[in-house]
């Protein structure tokens, strides 16, 4: 046994050394340890066959079965080894009491077991105890009392032993070893000399644990005020939260669901939501959580939660009103229709100037192949804005354009709002391609649908029935196509100022391919200006024999059939001398597309 007085032990200035694991040993401290490893067993019989003391000493990773020098904390406890017994597995159990605490200075040999040169830590004691530790002292005994009271699992005894504790550095090691801290944690008050400071560091745990303590006594209705009226509701269940998770990761019970929600949470905190929807994003969360992770109505909540953060409810593009900018990308993209490319010009003149996002519906009406489409295009490309194209041939249904009822699985929001979280931006430019051509049945009329996104003194505040919630379509620009107006509604019609593009004459086919077909389709067919030219006849022959068409497509179809005709003779050279251009001639032309589908005269 160890003597009364352990100021009495000479302890000499070279001990073997235990190095111990997931545990810091403070002096005054009896534990019982395994030991297990043959250096270490090699290291009790060295303390055992001399006057029973062993240098304690914690590793630093617990997992390493093996440590160097480096691997164990420099500052540990002094023990005396006061029972042994050996185990049938070959193990050791020994009963062991801290004395003092020691820094090691030097170490003498790491095998066949440890052994180290230590220095004591002597902690100045005043009989006397000033004011501020008289204070202190009471503090932590009353925080410690507290915790136990709101049920931390600690030895109701220990409060009758912190009564007779004198010494403010003696109470924070006592403490301490019965906290079950963590290793960093409880090594850190160890290496700290004077008593004071460690009982300062040990009522700085005590105030964390026991604000934790009272948040779950709150939670069950055991004390204090209702959790709804606490202002600190928010950080307080963040406490909670955390705890539970390190709970669970201690018991290796990682919850998927619980992952899921926090990702869920973040995501709505992060987005850029506007303060009601936000609400709702929150409380369909909450309502998520207290679902079955199989229920079926939680895959539809998980549904809209993911579009709620998606859609780009603040988010805006900046625009580039630059008419000169604007008026050099359209003569680019487009040849000709001037009337039309002023039209589009005067619009964004007038944005510019009064800076407001209401405006008239333009609806670009002609036939196929003029261009309709990548007119919307160019208006984007000149405003820097984003641009989605809107199909609604064939639409019949009004869900597809107000969305769907969130009441069943495979409900979606219409395509406007599918449109805008494409777009990644809240004020695209929307093509709302064959408008003329929208169906109707008994699903309902989606051109009356229509009638609210393109109305400027309604879209602002345009209510998806999927989402249920107002999302500002006033900063969209909407563009429509048509092929033939008299075939769209006429309350629809009177939303949107129509814009006539007519069909190309011969001439202006001939222009238009001399600049943009010949050389997209050259390029398009993998063959270079090098390989293949057009002729003014064979070009002529080929606009006025074979197309009859006020648009470009079946003109942009008979050329990239020349060049696929001479791509194919490209592919076929094998390189022994150089490759003859090929001219496109009124006789090549017969050859490449075959007969003349009509005569040159005919009307």
């Amino acid at each position: 046994m160890a003597p009364r007085d352990m100021d009495d032990i000479v302890i000499p200035e070279s001990l073997p050394m235990l190095p111990v694991r997931d545990v810091v040993v403070f002096p005054f401290m009896i534990l019982p340890l395994f030991v297990g490893r043959e250096s270490s067993i090699r290291a009790v019989n060295e303390a055992l066959a001399k006057d029973r003391l062993i240098f304690l000493a914690s590793q630093k990773e617990i997992r390493e079965d093996n440590p160097e020098p480096e691997g164990i904390y420099q500052t540990g406890t002094v023990a005396m080894i006061m029972r042994m017994r050996k185990l049938a597995d070959g193990r050791v159990k020994i009963l062991a009491q801290g004395i003092a605490k020691a820094r090691i200075k030097v170490t003498d040999q790491s095998s066949p077991f440890f052994k180290v040169q230590i220095e004591r830590l002597e902690e100045e004691f005043s009989p006397e105890r000033k004011p501020h530790e008289e204070t202190l002292m009471k503090g932590v005994k009353e925080q410690l009392e507290k915790i136990i009271n709101l049920g931390k699992m600690l030895s109701p005894d220990i409060l009758i032993v912190v009564d007779e504790i004198t010494e403010p550095g003696r109470l924070a090691d006592l403490i301490t070893s019965n906290l079950g801290l963590k290793v960093s944690e409880s090594q850190d008050i160890l290496e700290t000399v004077d008593g004071f400071d460690r009982l300062q560091k040990v009522s700085n745990i005590l105030a964390k644990e026991l604000e934790i303590l009272n948040v779950q006594a709150k939670v069950r209705g055991q004390q204090g005020p209702a959790a709804n009226n606490d202002p600190q509701k928010g950080q307080r269940e963040q406490y909670l939260r955390e705890q539970m998770r390190a709970i669970k990761n201690e018991l290796g019970e990682n919850d998927p669901k619980a992952d899921e929600m926090n990702e869920i949470r973040e995501r709505i905190e992060n987005g850029n939501m506007t303060e009601e929807v936000r609400s709702e994003a929150n409380k369909q969360l909450a309502r998520l959580e207290r679902m079955h992770p199989d229920a079926s109505e939680a895959s539809i909540i998980r549904t809209y939660l993911d579009w709620l953060a998606d859609l780009p409810w603040t988010l805006s593009s900046n625009d580039k009103l630059d008419l000169g900018e604007a008026k050099r990308i359209l003569d680019e993209d487009h040849f000709d229709l001037e009337k039309v490319k002023d039209r589009i010009l005067e619009f964004l003149a007038v944005r510019k100037l009064k800076n407001s996002n209401k405006g008239p519906i333009l609806c670009l009406q002609g036939p196929p192949g003029v261009g309709k489409t990548s007119l919307g295009k160019s208006v984007a490309r000149s405003m820097g804005r984003e641009f989605v194209r809107i199909s609604l041939g064939g639409v019949h249904d009004e869900a597809e354009i107000r969305g769907h009822r969130r009441t069943y699985v495979g409900a979606m929001p219409g395509r406007i709002i599918q449109a805008l979280k494409q777009a990644k931006t809240n004020n695209p430019v929307i093509l709302l391609d064959e408008i003329d051509k929208l169906g109707q049945d008994y699903k309902g009329d989606p051109s009356s649908a229509l009638l609210e996104v393109l109305d400027p003194e309604q879209n602002f505040s345009f209510r998806d029935h999927y989402l249920n919630l107002a999302f500002d379509l006033s900063k969209v620009l909407f563009i429509a196509t048509s092929n033939v107006i008299d075939n769209v509604p006429g309350p629809l019609r009177d939303r949107m100022e129509v814009i006539n593009l007519a069909g190309y004459t011969e001439e202006d086919k001939m222009k238009i391919a001399r600049q943009y077909v010949i050389k997209e389709q050259v390029e398009e067919n993998g063959i270079t200006t090098e390989q293949v030219e057009f002729t003014e006849d064979g070009l002529r022959k080929i606009i006025s024999e074979y197309t009859r068409e006020a648009g470009l497509r079946n003109l942009k179809r008979l050329v990239g059939t020349c060049c696929r005709k001479v791509a194919k003779d490209v592919a076929s050279w094998d390189g022994t001398k150089p490759f003859a251009k090929v001219t496109v001639t009124p006789s090549i032309v017969e050859t490449f597309l075959g007969p003349p589908r009509f005569q040159a005269n005919d009307i």
